[in-house]
């Protein structure tokens, strides 16, 4: 009996606009479902937190038109400083993939810090900077509040952030222009 593929995906179609300046596309691993989380990510009291495919499958149309954020130190979440916008996710195998668009002209540093070159022949998801990802909920089902491990079994997309791997609860995420 063989292994079947699932992907889930969702999109807004955006009108193309050749050489928009406030416009650059990125794409990105926001998270992984049915594995816990490297670290607790804020919000969740210091436990780890593991995101179910069916919680995650039920998730992705609340992340469609839902804003990338970034602190200066990309260190943090900063829910009030939008510098992008989803306009596509997927589940492919265990990730959450995501794109959409940076606004260029507005934060040029974010964009260049995105589109700095990694080192010998590694991609730009795994730049000097070590940029990720982490997504951003409310409405989360938990089912059982004492585990060590969160099973998070239903959760509503608010958005995403940029931040350093090391400072996200998955480092496996990342992001890159294109």
């Amino acid at each position: 009996m063989g292994m079947g593929l699932s992907m889930e995906s969702m999109a807004i179609a955006m009108p193309a606009v050749d050489g928009h300046p406030n416009r650059a596309g990125f794409r990105g691993v926001l998270t992984v479902v049915d594995v816990a989380s490297d670290r607790s990510p804020s919000g969740a009291r210091g436990h780890r937190v593991l995101l179910t495919r069916r919680a995650a499958e039920a998730a992705i149309p609340s992340l469609m038109g839902m804003g990338l954020d970034y602190s200066p130190a990309l260190d943090r979440h900063d829910a009030r400083r939008k510098i992008g916008v989803i306009t596509r996710a997927e589940i492919v195998g265990r990730a959450i993939e995501v794109g959409g668009f940076l606004y260029a002209r507005d934060f040029p540093e974010i964009v260049a810090e995105i589109g700095r070159p990694g080192r010998a022949e590694e991609t730009v998801r795994a730049s000097a900077a070590g940029l990720g990802m982490s997504y951003e909920i409310t409405d989360a089902l938990v089912e059982d509040i004492k585990a060590s491990v969160w099973v998070l079994s239903r959760v509503t997309f608010t958005g995403a952030a940029v931040l350093r791997r090391d400072k996200a609860a998955y480092r496996s995420t990342w992001i890159e222009l294109g």
